[in-house]
């Protein structure tokens, strides 16, 4: 997740890695650590679920980060009021609400809007540890509607909510049955409806995301298109208003580059090569390794060997997608490659050790 701050001029990379940087596992989500499906335990898996659709907000000094997670069916919401540094505060409560948008009002009220196809609003605590009783209501009954004229398809998911010169926006991605997925915006004059919807994008399947304005005033959207192996690759899509409504793109498509000034950044490569030398106070592991689901910490290290990743044997699967402490750079394109070094002298009868892509 990249975000910018208030002068648009300098970038972070957040990943799970900031919100649990020196704090052990059960200290940060308790919950998450002891589900067997993101331990890799009892045949389980978890691949593609896991927390979704984070929401980041800044907000009167505080930054916020929400996701939900269907493994715990659990809303929760990080805040700190110093992005790079942290420490990192976490709330949490039921119910998950799906791909949901953390939105601050003018009139001091806290919202979460969520949902796919019939999408709802609901209003927080003031301290966001959960819903207020009795305000969880439908704001738009179908909200794919502009976009899908058959049955089937996406619904319309991935909540964005935005207010512009008093207006609220609401940006959603859809999928046609048979089509491409495509942003639609709903606006509206109150946050309650009543909310009138349009696409305002469909191509190359570019299309989850939100409204970005810097301080000259310029727009723009951030949304990403789905890849394969790839992954989501960010796109940065120019934005126009006319008549109240923005306008997405050059001619209704997206542009393949942009004019835009050289800027200094501090998001760190998303791959890199390691020799697993660390200093005193380097991360065991930088933010350009992932493990495939929750490690057993037991059973790696890069101290007990300086300059090596030593990983041990901790019991025998049946596949790999079920190996535990399998770590793991992106995939990027058009083409990636990737060589590994191994010691393999302390190897035991049956066990494997090598690279793979998963």
């Amino acid at each position: 997740m990249t975000i910018k701050d208030a002068k648009g001029e300098t970038a972070w990379d957040l990943t799970s890695y900031d919100f649990i940087k020196g704090d052990a596992p059960d200290t940060v989500n308790p919950s998450l650590w002891r589900i067997a499906e993101l331990n890799l335990n009892n045949g389980k898996s978890t691949y593609g679920r896991g927390s979704w659709a984070s929401s980041i907000r800044y907000h009167k000094g505080m930054y916020y980060v929400s996701t939900f997670a269907g493994t715990t069916g659990k809303t929760y919401i990080y805040t700190t009021k110093n992005i790079e540094k942290g420490p990192w505060k976490k709330i949490s409560f039921k119910p998950s609400l799906h791909d949901h948008s953390l939105f601050f009002d003018d009139d001091g009220k806290t919202y979460m809007l969520y949902g796919g196809g019939k999408l709802r609003l609901v209003e927080l605590a003031d301290d966001l540890s959960g819903t207020k009783p009795n305000t969880d209501q439908v704001i738009i009954e179908n909200a794919s509607a502009p976009a899908n004229k058959t049955p089937g398809g996406l619904p319309a998911e991935g909540s964005q909510l935005f207010k512009v010169n008093g207006k609220y926006y609401l940006f959603n991605i859809s999928w046609p049955a048979g089509g491409m997925r495509t942003v639609i915006v709903h606006r509206a004059d109150k946050i309650t409806g009543p909310y009138e919807g349009k696409v305002v994008l469909q191509d190359k399947g570019v299309a989850q995301g939100g409204l970005i304005n810097t301080p000259k005033g310029e727009w723009y959207a951030y949304l990403f298109r789905d890849y394969g192996a790839v992954g989501r690759i960010p796109y940065l899509v120019p934005v126009k208003w006319e008549n109240g409504w923005p306008v997405l793109g050059v001619e209704g498509k997206v542009p393949m580059e942009l004019d835009l000034p050289q800027n200094k950044t501090l998001i760190p490569g998303i791959v890199n090569s390691d020799e697993f030398s660390r200093k005193k106070k380097d991360p065991a592991l930088p933010l350009v390794w992932q493990w495939n689901h929750n490690p057993d910490n037991k059973l790696w290290s890069v101290n007990q060997r300086p300059g090596y990743l030593r990983l041990s044997t901790g019991r025998i699967d049946t596949s790999i997608l079920l190996a535990r402490n399998t770590l793991t750079q992106r995939a990027f394109g058009p083409e990636s490659s990737a060589a590994t070094s191994l010691d393999i002298s302390n190897m035991k009868d049956g066990d494997y050790a090598g690279l793979i892509l998963l």
